[in-house]
């Protein structure tokens, strides 16, 4: 059988490197590696004997595009270390932040970085020639997020207002109240958004996955809940560690996740959607139907209109927050180090976040353990190429290279939270 190899060796413009290696022999899928080879940053290295205040700026260094998931998860784990609890209108400006994140890390990947791939475009660049409506209403969207983010956080990339018990300053009502106009616009825009997203065409393409996020009673999961899956798994975060391990594979410098009981799962949007679809705000609900998105999808490739109803979500309970906003006394909560072991899951815009911290007596971090959304969906990619090859293998090669990029793309994966251009090498023996 003919062989033929696609590799681009470096990426411009891409915060992350990676690649995909695909081998067909015989006709059938032999091999598929996700490489992840961007060197360490040793992360977890470089909090350790650092005081626990530190934890949230420079946990939030991770990555640009969502610093809110890595500062909230680090200051939801020396919380629970520390015995301290978080409630009230504090907690409901932390929310606030995290929903504008997801607003914006949303819109650019549904618009700028997944849409062209169905409508057949090398880039948004080019795709904006082409809808230049399409572009507009994708940027403002993602503007409007970065607003939200900076009214609570104080700016827009890494934030410097968030700490652990709550902020540093708290915003004044009227700071907040002219986001309300504009969330009302981003919320309509985002309806239009899943109803544009609806009509892409979308490969018949679906999986049994193991679905894990977290479920929270009473509201959409972002903050807090328990982590629980579509197959039985319904533990506290504080288990996380009891339940899921991560691997060390050869061709990665990630740690591929798994369940201990099971083996590889998914993380993010279409987890979260899975298992929480009753607790989306009425107007994501109905904007998903609309769209006639099921409540329980399958389909990796549509994501992206998930991530689109999650937006309408976003945008509505942040006008319920904002209007029902008072300052409280104080911006935060006292807290007292002592030696502790936290734990912390949260929901980053690519599914569920983990930290765990060691501390001690004088709040000097012992241990630090980061578990991010990419790391846990590294062996879903992996067998969504083996199965999606598996069933195309005779399109033409320029279509199944096309395609299995978009697969990967499905994920919005983060190699320093952005590899969202690698390029597949495919070998046919």
């Amino acid at each position: 059988m003919k062989s033929k190899t696609l590799k681009v060796e470096y990426l411009a413009r891409v915060e992350g490197e990676g690649g995909l290696y695909i081998k067909v022999k015989d006709g059938r899928v032999a091999e598929v590696k996700l490489k992840i080879f961007e060197p360490p940053r040793f992360f977890e290295a470089l909090l350790r004997g650092r005081n626990f205040a530190e934890t949230p700026d420079i946990t939030a260094r991770i990555c640009g595009i969502c610093p809110v998931a890595y500062q909230m998860c680090a200051v939801h784990a020396m919380e629970s270390a520390f015995g301290v609890r978080v409630g009230g209108q504090l907690r409901a400006l932390r929310r606030l932040i995290y929903l504008g994140e997801w607003i914006e890390s949303h819109a650019l990947h549904v618009y700028l970085l997944h849409a062209p791939d169905f409508l057949g475009y090398e880039d948004a660049v080019r795709m904006a020639g082409d809808h230049p409506d399409v572009a507009e209403r994708g940027l403002q969207l993602k503007k409007i997020g970065n607003e939200v983010v900076a009214a609570v956080g104080g700016r827009e990339i890494h934030p410097i207002n968030v700490r652990v018990g709550g902020f540093y300053r708290l915003p004044e009502k009227r700071e907040l109240t002219p986001l309300v106009g504009r969330l009302e616009w981003a919320r309509e825009a985002a309806v239009e958004t899943v109803r544009w997203v609806a009509a892409l065409p979308f490969p018949a393409f679906e999986r049994d996955y193991t679905f894990v996020a977290l479920r929270h009673p009473e509201e959409y999961p972002v903050n807090e809940g328990r982590v629980v899956s579509n197959k039985g798994l319904d533990i506290p975060g504080e288990e996380y560690d009891a339940h899921f391990e991560e691997e060390h594979v050869e061709h990665s410098n990630a740690l591929h996740s798994v369940m201990k009981e099971g083996g590889e799962y998914c993380v993010g949007p279409l987890a979260r959607y899975n298992l929480n679809f009753g607790l989306l705000s009425p107007p994501a609900q109905e904007a998903a139907r609309t769209a006639g998105l099921d409540p329980v999808c399958r389909n990796p490739f549509k994501s992206i209109i998930v991530r689109s109803v999650e937006m309408v979500h976003a945008c509505d309970e942040a006008i319920g927050i904002i209007n029902d906003y008072e300052p409280p006394e104080e911006p935060f909560v006292e807290v007292r180090p002592r030696p502790a072991t936290g734990y912390a899951c949260t929901e980053a815009p690519r599914g569920i976040l983990y930290h765990r911290y060691g501390v001690d007596g004088n709040g000097t971090v012992t241990d630090a353990k980061i578990v991010p959304p990419t790391a846990q969906n590294q062996k879903a990619i992996e067998s969504d190429l083996r199965e999606f090859v598996s069933r195309f293998l005779d399109l033409p090669e320029d279509k199944l290279q096309w395609q299995c990029e978009q697969a990967v793309r499905n994920y919005d994966p983060c190699i320093s939270c952005a590899t969202h251009l690698i390029k597949p090498r495919i070998v046919r023996e």
